[in-house]
């Protein structure tokens, strides 16, 4: 008898001691959810943001406010994440550039691309799109090389912040084509952008939600996709491949949270924003922006960003890459 009311006893105490998290979990959302944004407004993962955020709070029934803090190839607004409770009521935007890349960069990173998060779903994945001022006279990479080796130091060429994967794809691209360049990056895609159409720099490597607006409204002139194959969106744009260089790379937008979130949460956070991007308006908003969604569970996702970053480090060591 005695054993007995020794094991009720300890499963009482383990459902007490459980019963707070449950219950933090069924009262989620306590209100409005905070999602940053590790760069400027106007780029694409800001882009992509905004889409979620306008699905995701009808569903819940709570405010998704947007936060934009840029800085540090975007692990500013990361780190702030990763010190947050994780109650589900911060997330952040992840992405190729905080979760992939930016960690072989930043050697003193104060958090882990893998262990510092909760990893819940896979938005959007994407080609990168080189556009050029179109005024440049540049209509193909041959152009571009050529305008590069006949200025001295070559010519200016911007991204969205260093540790970029298109920051990457300018310095394994200038090594193939034998030309220096002057990286300048910004605190997002969309200052960048503004500067191209200005004629302030000459090209920019951007991710192609960002960029297909643009490209459209023939303010920017496309010269290179980095997919495999000509982009169905964009049929008239050819790939690097086609045009001599080998280089191809697909960017990623993604949901993520603190290390440490209830499951209940996770789980509801994943199912929601599958059906936010399951949308008809947003399928055709995506096809729009260039962009396939994302099917992954949130333990599919987790083992994606891991081998990302186990992909990545060797790419940005071999591209001598630095954040200066």
């Amino acid at each position: 008898m005695s054993g007995h009311l020794t094991r009720r006893a300890l499963a009482g105490g383990a459902a007490l001691l459980a019963t707070p998290r449950l219950a933090r979990a069924q009262a989620w959302p306590s209100g409005p959810i905070r999602l940053v944004v590790p760069f400027a407004p106007g780029g694409s993962t800001d882009l992509t943001a905004r889409l979620v955020a306008e699905g995701l709070g009808q569903r819940l029934g709570v405010p998704i406010i947007v936060e934009n803090r840029p800085g540090a190839g975007a692990t500013t607004g990361t780190q702030v994440v990763a010190d947050a409770a994780p109650d589900g009521q911060t997330l952040v935007m992840s992405n190729i550039a905080s979760h992939a890349i930016s960690p072989a960069l930043y050697p003193n990173l104060r958090y882990d691309p893998v262990t510092s998060f909760t990893h819940i779903a896979m938005v959007i994945t994407n080609p990168s799109a080189w556009v050029v001022n179109k005024d440049s006279g540049i209509k193909n990479l041959a152009d571009l090389v050529q305008a590069a080796k006949a200025r001295p130091g070559g010519l200016d060429m911007a991204t969205s912040g260093a540790g970029s994967s298109n920051h990457l794809m300018v310095v394994r691209f200038c090594e193939l084509a034998g030309i220096e360049h002057t990286h300048v990056p910004f605190r997002g895609a969309g200052p960048a952008m503004v500067a191209v159409i200005a004629g302030q720099v000459t090209m920019m490597s951007d991710s192609l939600p960002s960029a297909a607006s643009h490209i459209r409204a023939g303010t920017v002139r496309p010269i290179a996709m980095s997919s495999a194959e000509r982009h169905p969106g964009f049929p008239d744009v050819p790939t690097f491949r086609e045009q001599g260089f080998d280089l191809s790379s697909t960017s990623w937008f993604a949901l993520s949270g603190p290390a440490g979130m209830a499951p209940a949460v996770v789980e509801r956070l994943h199912r929601e924003v599958m059906a936010v991007i399951a949308t008809p308006t947003n399928q055709r908003r995506f096809a729009e922006m260039g962009g396939t969604p994302g099917d992954m569970t949130p333990a599919e996702f987790s083992a994606f960003v891991a081998s990302e970053v186990a992909r990545w480090a060797p790419v940005v060591r071999a591209s001598g890459a630095t954040v200066g």
